[in-house]
C-alpha cells in the first residue's frame, strides 16, 4: 500500500512540475503610451495569444513607443513590439537613434497606417505649421516614433524644433491634458484613427480642435529618408467638432520581433493573430487594416521567415 501511495505521490509531483513548465513560454509585447492605439491593440493581442496558443503567456507593456520598443527587443527585454516602419528601417540600418547599434528587426505583420496629427485649438492663433514658431509645442515623448517623424516634418518645412519652438516632449495623453490646461499651444502625434487622447481633447466643453495641414512635407521627407511616407488625409469629423479634412503624412505600423525568435514561434503568433482578427477589431477598429494585400508591400524591413511562411500559405506573393 505504501509503495502504491508513493507511486501516486510521485505521479502527482510530476504533473505539478509539468504544469508550470507548459506555461513557461512567456512573451512581452511592447506597445506605447496609454492614450494611443498601440497599447489597447497590444493588450488585445496578448489576450488572444494567451488564450489560443498552448503554453504561451503574453503580456502588453506600456512604453515610450517605437524607438523604445526596438531597443528593448535588441536588449532581449521583450519578444514582440509595435513600431512605425520608418523607425524599424532606421534600427535595421543603424541610422539616427540607432547609431550606437543596429537592431536585427524582422516584420511579423503589417498592421495599419499611422497618421501624423498636428493638433491645436481655436484661440492659439495657429492656422498653419509656420505659425508654430515661438509657440509651446510638444513633438512627442522621448523614445517615440512620433518624435522622429515630427522632427522630420518640421525639417521638411524649414522649421528647427530646438531653435524655432518652445519644445516639449510629451506623449498623446499628456499632450492632450497639457492643451486642456493651456500649458502648450499645439502637439504632434502619430497614430491610428481615432486616437483616444485626441478624441478626449476634442470632446472637452468649450474646446474646438484644429488639425494643421502638412501633407506637402512628404516629398522632402522621402528624398532624404527613403520612400517611407505617403501623403493622405484625416477625414472631417474623425474627431468631435473637426469640420475640415486635414492633409497629413502617413507611415505604416508593423509588428516586429528579432531574428532570434524561432520560426515556429513567429508562425504561431502570426497565424493566431490573423485568424482571430475579428477579436482584434473588437478592441480597436484600426485592426480592420490587417489585410493580406498590405503584407507584401507595407514593410521596408525583411519579414521573419516564420511569418513569411504563414503569409505565403495564404497566397501572399513577396517581391524577394
Amino acid at each position: 500500500m505504501l509503495s502504491i501511495l508513493r507511486a501516486v505521490a510521485a505521479g502527482l509531483c510530476a504533473v505539478a512540475l509539468a504544469v508550470p513548465a507548459a506555461a513557461q513560454n512567456r512573451i512581452s509585447i511592447t506597445t506605447g503610451g496609454t492614450g494611443g492605439v498601440y497599447y489597447p491593440l497590444g493588450g488585445g493581442m496578448a489576450n488572444i495569444l494567451s488564450k489560443n496558443v498552448p503554453g504561451l503567456s503574453a503580456t502588453a507593456e506600456v512604453t515610450g513607443g517605437s524607438i523604445d520598443n526596438l531597443k528593448l527587443l535588441n536588449a532581449g527585454k521583450s519578444e514582440v513590439g509595435f513600431s512605425m516602419a520608418d523607425s524599424a528601417y532606421d534600427a535595421l540600418q543603424g541610422n539616427d537613434k540607432f547609431k550606437d547599434g543596429k537592431v536585427a528587426a524582422r516584420t511579423l505583420m503589417v498592421l495599419y497606417p499611422n497618421k501624423m496629427h498636428v493638433v491645436t485649438v481655436e484661440g492659439t492663433g495657429i492656422n498653419r505649421l509656420a505659425d508654430l514658431k515661438g509657440k509651446r509645442v510638444s513633438t512627442g515623448s522621448p523614445g517615440s516614433g512620433t518624435e522622429i517623424m515630427a522632427l522630420r516634418v518640421l525639417e521638411a518645412l524649414g522649421i528647427d524644433a530646438k531653435k524655432d519652438l518652445r519644445q516639449e516632449r510629451l506623449g498623446a495623453a499628456e499632450s492632450a491634458n497639457a492643451m486642456k490646461d493651456k500649458k502648450i499651444d499645439a502637439f504632434f502625434w502619430v497614430g491610428g484613427l481615432p486616437t483616444a487622447a485626441v478624441t478626449d481633447l476634442a470632446a472637452t466643453p468649450g474646446t474646438k480642435i484644429k488639425l494643421l495641414d502638412h501633407g506637402e512635407a512628404v516629398e522632402a521627407m522621402n528624398k532624404k529618408y527613403g520612400p517611407l511616407y505617403v501623403a493622405d488625409t484625416i477625414p472631417a469629423n474623425t474627431y468631435p467638432g473637426q469640420d475640415k479634412a486635414s492633409t497629413n503624412v502617413d507611415v505604416w505600423n508593423i509588428l516586429v520581433a528579432t531574428d532570434k525568435m524561432s520560426n515556429e514561434m513567429a508562425y504561431q503568433i502570426v497565424k493566431t493573430l490573423y485568424e482571430k482578427k475579428p477579436d482584434l477589431v473588437a478592441v480597436h477598429k484600426e485592426a480592420q487594416n490587417i489585410e493580406l494585400k498590405h503584407q507584401a508591400r507595407g514593410s521596408p524591413i525583411p519579414f521573419h521567415p516564420g511569418a513569411r511562411k504563414y503569409f505565403e500559405e495564404q497566397g501572399v506573393k513577396f517581391a524577394n
